[in-house]
């Protein structure tokens, strides 16, 4: 290859929104009819890792997601992220010598090769094209030397990628503010509230349901949605401006029972303006909501709230809780939704957490508690269950960790 090829390689996580964005107020621009917050979960358990790489030998932009390449000619999400970064370009510098690498007027005549992957499912529900486009948006700024006008800006472009993604380009607790004062739109951009050290006792047990893509698609769902929804409507205007107030104020002052009844609330809330679209959409399903019910029961048998379930967009149950209610909950968790007989090892991604659960007694009261909501035993309902916490944003990875052979300029990721 007689052009030299440029590479740089980042991971980017996933973030579950307590406050959840559903509708979009302009869809050229992907803004959201409502704000939102999240917590952004911690890479070592789930995150997209993507290299992006420019050259003048490239004969045009490529995209391989998870081993498989996509056409990009024509995405306008994909467009959206890389134009809109690379009109932010800045000199390359090499880090050792201080000479330029690279020019700035230079990147406009080079084409790009990208290959990313997921740690997790992707389309079911679990945020995955937050973490996808937010290393992208990640990418393209380490590559091209990207720099902000101001604070926020790359945010606004990860948001034309996936609403959500910029909220993962911040660690810890992250507000999407809806804006819609500006014309152009930067003033809906993501902001951290909190880093990823100021509440380190928070914990996430994620259960997987269905690792499936989803029937209706987040885009395809919002749409009807907007058009068919009162309660949403009533729900962007009315309730969630004061749930924003109020959880960033939780979450600032570490109050757990608030901010859990306010994240349980509002993912009851978005389910059920899910169900108020016509004709209805059904992302929660039988072992959804027997989840709701088990948790709910755990903060009655525990004569506090101890955990708090949120669902976005699929079935899959996010429950937060913290540090030292962890394995008690997870014992709990693997007592009713056991793995199939032979996939015990595999089905916890923390080994630590899973060999404490499961010499943890669970009280029988408790046991009779959720019993009693009808919850039977049931290897199989969940696919496999992960434990994290909160953790920052995005990464540069080595060279090593690279999925474009800087040689030939092409993908080297394969699905395992």
């Amino acid at each position: 290859m007689s052009d030299p090829v440029y590479i740089e390689t980042v991971s980017a996580p996933t973030n579950i929104a307590c406050i959840k964005y559903w509708g979009k107020a302009s869809i050229p621009l992907n803004t959201p009819i409502n704000s939102s917050v999240s917590i952004t979960l911690d890479q070592s358990d789930l995150r997209a890792v993507t290299t992006a790489a420019a050259s003048k030998s490239f004969e045009k932009n490529r995209l391989w997601l998870n081993g498989d390449e996509e056409d990009v000619t024509t995405s306008k999400r994909f467009n959206a992220c890389l134009e809109g970064v690379r009109a932010l370009a800045s000199d390359k510098i090499d880090e050792e010598t201080g000479a330029v690498i690279v020019a700035k007027d230079q990147w406009k005549d080079m084409n790009v090769h990208v290959s990313s992957y997921n740690t997790f499912p992707t389309a079911a529900g679990l945020a995955s094209s937050a973490a996808g486009y937010a290393a992208l948006v990640a990418a393209f700024a380490k590559l091209f030397n990207a720099k902000e006008e101001f604070p926020g800006q790359l945010s606004t472009i990860a948001r034309q990628g996936s609403g959500s993604a910029c909220r993962s380009l911040y660690g810890g607790f992250v507000a999407w503010r809806m804006g819609g004062e500006k014309e152009d739109a930067t003033d809906s951009l993501a902001e951290q509230i909190a880093d990823e050290n100021h509440w380190p006792e928070i914990r996430a047990l994620i259960l997987v349901v269905s690792d499936a893509k989803k029937d209706t698609s987040s885009t395809a769902g919002m749409s009807t949605s907007v058009a068919t929804s009162k309660l949403l409507a009533h729900r962007a205007e009315h309730v969630v401006p004061g749930r924003m107030d109020a959880i960033e104020k939780a979450y600032l002052e570490k109050d757990f029972e608030s901010f859990a009844n306010l994240t349980m609330a509002d993912s009851n809330q978005f389910h059920a303006t899910c169900l108020d679209t016509f004709p209805p959409i059904f992302y929660m399903n039988d072992i959804s909501r027997s989840i709701i019910k088990v948790v709910h029961a755990y903060n009655a048998w525990a004569g506090e709230v101890r955990a708090a379930y949120t669902f976005d967009a699929g079935p899959n149950a996010v429950i937060y809780t913290l540090d030292k209610y962890s394995v008690e909950i997870a014992a709990l968790m693997l007592h009713f939704y056991p793995s199939l007989a032979g996939q015990e090892e595999s089905y916890v991604n923390n080994k630590d957490i899973a060999e404490k659960a499961k010499s943890f007694e669970l009280d029988p009261t408790l046991l009779s508690s959720v019993e009693k909501t009808g919850r039977d035993p049931n290897a199989g309902d969940v696919k496999m269950v992960y434990y994290t916490k909160s953790g920052p944003g995005p990464l540069t990875l080595s060279s090593d960790e690279a999925l474009i052979d800087t040689a030939t300029g092409l993908n080297t990721y394969t699905k395992a």
